[in-house]
């Protein structure tokens, strides 16, 4: 046993992490069974008093009784994937803020999403994507021209694995085959000298299979709705790295279950390492518990770049 003088912030469950003990409730059961009765714990604990800690050899044993509440079955799911008839449309806002001390500028995105399972192949899960009702808050001739070009590639076919995660993203081959045609008709409609640069780059990216795949698994929607939500949990926990801005920063998140007691939805939310002061991310994913589909998504995450504060607050939100 060691005496440990308790420190401002400091929890039943945070000193229970750090010496590995799985259940905080014994802690509270160790020192209240060996302290004088002015030192009980109720519930909080309270700064500059003693702790008594318990050996290893005690933490072993109470860690043998397997009772800590994170390994409750039903924080720790094994989340399906079953999008077989799987057709939903979905609405997405997406609003980007930019800080750079001196000013600050934001912008919002909006557009409807239409997700449809096509069929199982083999070893993956085939989706088709498209992309509607656009709105952008600057209304810039570019961001029009970015809204027709990808509405001109309606629809876009993703490729998943059988736990959902993306592993190829293409167009059909008549698409490609008539690309000649839309390039014609957006240059048209953008007869603008910046938009033949842009649309001479997007020309590029569009019949190089490889560089399309690798811009389109980074698309905002396509990253986040096949998210490695069904990571495995081990002790209430699971782990997924996602990149986020435009810079693709990726980062470790980590998500729990929401609550033991659900139903027919399964709520997992996620967080970013604390530590990091220069990023934070935090999300909640609302899904079908029988299916594993998501049917909800909130993500609001800042990053910051050489004196830049980038903040992103995304959702989607299933309208049928």
């Amino acid at each position: 046993m060691t005496i440990h003088f308790i420190l401002s912030g400091e929890t039943l469950e945070s000193i229970a992490e750090e010496i590995h003990l799985e259940n905080p409730e014994y802690l509270k059961e160790f020192h209240n069974t060996r302290c004088a009765r002015e030192d009980i714990i109720d519930k909080a604990l309270v700064p500059g008093k003693k702790l008594m800690i318990p050996d290893p050899g005690k933490i072993r044993e109470y860690n043998s009784r397997n009772d800590a509440p994170f390994k409750h079955p039903r924080l720790n799911p094994q989340i399906p994937f079953h999008p077989e008839n799987f057709s939903r449309i979905f609405s997405v806002v997406n609003k980007d803020t930019e800080d750079n001390g001196l000013e600050e500028k934001s912008n919002t995105l909006t557009y409807t999403v239409s997700l449809k399972w096509l069929r199982k192949e083999e070893d993956h899960h085939l989706f088709q994507i498209f992309k509607n009702n656009f709105s952008e808050g600057n209304g810039s001739m570019m961001a029009d021209l970015a809204s027709e070009s990808i509405r001109s590639l309606n629809p876009v076919e993703v490729r998943t694995d059988f736990k959902g995660n993306v592993l190829q993203v293409s167009l059909p081959e008549e698409t490609l085959k008539n690309f000649g045609k839309i390039k014609e008709r957006l240059t048209d409609l953008f007869p603008d000298e910046y938009a033949k640069i842009y649309l001479d780059e997007f020309e590029t990216v569009v019949l190089a299979r490889h560089l399309f795949n690798l811009r389109m698994k980074e698309d905002v929607f396509i990253k986040t709705y096949f998210a490695a939500l069904r990571n495995r949990f081990e002790n209430g926990k699971s782990f997924l790295r996602q990149s986020v801005g435009e810079e693709n920063i990726p980062l470790d998140i980590q998500q729990q279950v929401e609550s033991p007691d659900y139903d027919q939805e399964i709520v997992l939310i996620q967080n970013s390492d604390p530590a990091e002061t220069d990023q934070s991310f935090t999300g909640k994913y609302r899904l079908d518990a029988e299916a594993g589909m998501v049917k909800e998504i909130e993500i609001d995450y800042t990053i910051s770049l050489s004196g830049v504060k980038n903040s992103s607050f995304l959702t989607m939100r299933e309208l049928s």
